[in-house]
């Protein structure tokens, strides 16, 4: 049985950075760096003609926030798979890269073991954390951090007309729905996301960009 290498892109802006990732990569036989870059539009533009498997993306980049880049790319390469990597620890900002399309976040702090073991686990299709990241997650209102919650495109739409400040009559004839059912999309979305009233409900939405 053959052992199949991954290839691996690194984004970051920090050619100290790049050189320590490739430094640490080349000596994982899985995995080969096949390019590094210090902006965002370059990595874009690469990745027009060119697939990789895996994304390790920082998420301060001067050009590009590293969140835009995500959504860019998940519409170009759905199938690769992007692993933040960042000196910021805010929970907003690690569940705006997930919401965005990342599949894991990373700290930079971590060492060769566990960014290894990071990487290994990209397979298995779930959340990859560092263990940092993990012990932020933890202390968050959300027990369950494998994506937040979604919501569906009628609901993202309703929940935007709420933000705008129309009524339940209001948003039922805009869509051409029955109040009823204007309410019961009110009270999915509440229940989704623990909530006990709307304002609760629209403060989160708006910190996590959802609309």
């Amino acid at each position: 049985m053959y052992n199949v290498t991954k290839s691996v892109a690194l984004v970051d802006d920090h050619q100290l950075v790049l050189k320590g990732l490739i430094s640490l990569l080349e000596k994982m036989e899985k995995y080969e760096v096949i390019g590094s870059f210090s902006s965002g539009i370059s990595f874009l533009e690469f990745m027009h003609h060119n697939s990789v498997d895996i994304v390790l993306l920082d998420v301060s980049l001067p050009d590009i926030s590293g969140i835009d880049i995500c959504k860019e790319l998940k519409k170009m390469r759905s199938e690769t798979t992007v692993l933040a990597l960042s000196n910021h620890s805010e929970r907003s900002l690690i569940l705006q890269m997930l919401n965005s399309g990342a599949s894991g976040y990373l700290l930079k702090n971590v060492d060769a073991q566990e960014l290894e073991r990071c990487l290994n686990r990209v397979d298995g299709h779930d959340v990859i954390l560092s263990e940092d990241v993990q012990k932020i997650v933890n202390n968050s209102t959300y027990t369950d951090f494998s994506l937040i919650p979604q919501l569906t495109k009628r609901e993202q739409e309703i929940l935007k007309l709420i933000a705008d400040g129309l009524t339940t009559n209001q948003i039922a004839d805009l869509l051409f729905l029955s109040p009823l059912t204007v309410e019961t999309h009110r009270k999915r979305m509440m229940s989704k996301f623990q909530t006990k009233n709307m304002a609760s409900l629209l403060k989160i939405a708006f910190e996590y960009q959802i609309i």
